[in-house]
């Protein structure tokens, strides 16, 4: 799957504290059942999924946590802003990760949420198992070193 970028949609809310806490095994592609005041607020780009994850309830994923604020002309017909919603995949998809939770202990959290091309809200889902500390300072140990070489090789072509 290729990332959104702006030209194609519009990224209304990421997660990049994930990326800190877990290692993204696999990345995937979900609808959203969201309500009408839901998605004039999320286009309005204030919404927060840093705390939020996937959960199972029967044989359906929902996500849980997530902050999509109150449109503030919606007046009486509001949403509520933590409310669970549902994830749209196909069964296939939602057996091989409700497996993937319950026996391998992983975690389903949210990556980021964007309007593709169609303006349809979609949550990009990541298959996570979560980092110790020690594999924290080695993913940041790593980073600067790639970001230190750069700086060598560069200084070093002029």
């Amino acid at each position: 799957m290729a990332r959104p970028t702006l030209i194609e949609g519009h990224i209304a809310a990421q997660n990049r504290k994930a990326l800190h806490n877990y290692f993204i095994e696999e990345r995937i592609e979900a609808g959203i059942m969201l309500t009408g005041t839901e998605v004039k607020s999320l286009r309005g780009g204030r919404s927060q999924i840093v705390e939020s994850y996937a959960a199972v309830e029967g044989e359906e994923l929902y996500l849980v946590n997530a902050h999509i604020p109150e449109y503030t002309q919606a007046n009486r017909f509001n949403h509520e802003p933590r409310r669970k919603r549902k994830l749209l995949l196909h069964r296939r998809q939602i057996n091989r990760l409700i497996g993937a939770i319950q026996r391998d202990g992983y975690t389903v959290v949210p990556l980021m949420v964007f309007f593709n091309t169609r303006g349809i809200a979609k949550v990009e889902l990541g298959l996570a198992k979560g980092k110790k500390q020690h594999d924290k300072r080695a993913t940041s140990a790593a980073r600067d070193w790639a970001r230190q070489k750069q700086r060598l090789l560069k200084s070093a072509s002029r």
